[in-house]
Parts: C-alpha cells; structure tokens; sequence
C-alpha cells in the first residue's frame, strides 16, 4: 500500500505542475510567419490570435487573394510553434514519459 500513496501523491504533484504549465502557456505568445516576413501573426499558447502584420506593399486590391493566403499560412505557422512549445514543456513535465498518439494532456 506505500506504493500506491506514493503513486497518489506524484499524480497530485503531476496535476498541480500540469495546472502551472497551462497558465504559462496562456501567457505564452509565438509569432508565426509567411511571405518572407510580409505577414506575421502572434498567437497565445492556447491558439488564440492576438496581433496580424501586414507589410504596407500587400494592400494593393490585386493583391488580396495572396494576403489572404499568406495571412493562413502566417496563422497555420504560429499554431505549430505554440503546439511545438506545449509538447516540450509537457515533455518536461511527464519527464520524457511517452504518450500514446493522440493522446493530448490535460484531459
């Protein structure tokens, strides 16, 4: 029975450490970009789009499938790199305990 009180305690452990790294990465923000830096979107670690930059030259009228395309990109670009993030720290915080996959914490 002392293992399962000691298995108990480090899941308590786990969930706190696992409740700290969800609100570091809602603090979190990445910066996605396309078009060789022409559009760059920042995004919070929870996906949340937070600021877009175009560069000026885009907002010719002939030109606005491209941006939307690249505005996409930019965004898609972001969303990896906060998700690239969130699986580092919760490498750390699993200590390198591998996960099924599509198994995604927190539940």
């Amino acid at each position: 029975m002392k293992n399962l009180g000691q298995m108990m305690k480090q899941a308590q452990q786990l969930q706190t450490r696992m409740a700290e790294m969800q609100a570091k990465m809602a603090e979190l923000e990445v910066t996605g970009t396309s078009g060789g830096g022409m559009v760059a979107v920042t995004m919070t670690g929870k996906g949340e789009v937070k600021r877009v930059k175009l560069d000026p030259k885009l907002a010719e009228p002939a030109e606005i499938e491209v941006l939307e395309d690249l505005i996409v990109a930019a965004c898609n670009d972001a969303r990896a790199k906060s998700e690239a993030q969130m699986a580092e720290e919760m490498g750390k915080l699993t200590g390198g305990l591998s996960l099924p996959p599509g198994f995604k914490l927190p539940f």
